[in-house]
């Protein structure tokens, strides 16, 4: 392959290239146009209560620094784990409609399941879903 095919492959490959080189630029360029519109358009009014620090309406008093109990961030991490678990139960649901997959599918779903019960049964264990 050589000569004006191999110009014309080229081109063709090059021009997929060049559609979405030229859709990220036009990206870009609306995020640009946006941004400073909205620096344009927006009032600039600044007073000493908007320049405070804000937060949850609640005045800032005291030190900046609070401590977060860590159980909040594990009852956060076992739901994302179990949301992303859940996930996996739709392509199985899909998988078991088919035919010739059933028996295997279901088995290995309930194998799953008992993952995600070994592990709840364990932080049940270790007392983490207890509120204190």
């Amino acid at each position: 392959m050589t000569g004006p095919t191999v110009t014309v492959v080229a081109a063709g490959y090059f021009h997929s290239y060049s559609v979405v080189g030229l859709l990220a630029v036009v990206g870009v360029l609306f995020v640009a146009v946006a941004f400073g519109a909205g620096r344009l358009l927006r009032p600039v009014v600044p007073t000493p209560e908007k320049l405070l620090t804000y937060e949850c309406g609640v005045d800032p008093v005291g030190e900046g620094w609070a401590h977060t109990q860590v159980r909040y961030y594990v009852y956060a991490f076992l739901y994302v784990i179990f949301a992303v678990d859940s996930i996996f139960l739709f392509p199985w649901a899909t998988v078991f409609a088919a035919p010739g997959y059933g028996a295997t599918t279901l088995v290995e779903m309930f194998i799953f399941l008992g993952f995600l019960a070994v592990g709840l049964l364990y932080a049940y264990k270790k007392g983490v879903l207890t509120w204190t």
